[in-house]
């Protein structure tokens, strides 16, 4: 991959198009990023990747290199092609809105990862369906057999990457996940940019 990364402003979203077959790099440049990520069918916005259908078709919670990632419609959108971050992801939590910080007791305007995905889009003349649940890159929230989980700092390094390879022509977004108030960004609770590059 030779293409200029493309930065995921801190606390903010992006979004770009991608056409089949190119590989998207998630870069954690910091390392303790977590990036939300959704990714669209560019025909068909309606369609997108559905964490929910994803795990019932690999049997994995956290996916694997090889793994297809599933639309809604149950067809590939992405796969993971190489993981240098340690293989610690999420799919379990939803993206973070005004009420997730609500119920942390946040009584300001809070950053969160719903406004950023349709700011991305929005740069894109895109408007999201709805917010799907998103593929939380980086995202270390270990779990217990009788069902417990817990929210964790991410295990993954500076210039740790994923790649995901494109599977139909779509539109790809991004979060720099703005988590203050838990560790899930690192115990010193400072979101930072991340980066990303198509090719």
């Amino acid at each position: 991959m030779n293409a200029s990364p493309v930065t995921i402003p801190a606390r903010r979203g992006k979004a770009a198009f991608v056409a089949a077959g190119q590989s998207i790099k998630v870069i954690n440049t910091h390392g303790e990023q977590v990036v939300d990520t959704w990714a669209f069918n560019r025909a068909d916005i309606t369609e997108f990747m559905s964490m929910e259908h994803t795990r019932s078709g690999s049997r994995h919670i956290i996916p694997r290199v090889g793994d297809a990632m599933l639309t809604n419609h149950r067809r590939p959108i992405l796969t993971l092609t190489e993981d240098t971050s340690g293989g610690i992801h999420d799919t379990l939590c939803a993206a973070c809105d005004r009420y997730r910080y609500e119920g942390l007791g946040c009584t300001e305007p809070h950053d969160n990862c719903t406004d950023n995905l349709a700011a991305g889009l929005a740069e894109l003349g895109l408007t999201p369906p709805e917010t799907p649940s998103p593929l939380n890159l980086f995202m270390n929230i270990p779990w217990t057999p009788d069902g417990e989980i817990a929210f964790e700092p991410p295990i993954s390094t500076p210039g740790c990457y994923v790649v995901l390879r494109a599977e139909m022509d779509l539109v790809i977004a991004f979060s720099a996940c703005p988590q203050d108030l838990l560790p899930i960004n690192g115990r010193a609770g400072k979101p930072t940019e991340a980066h990303f590059v198509i090719a």
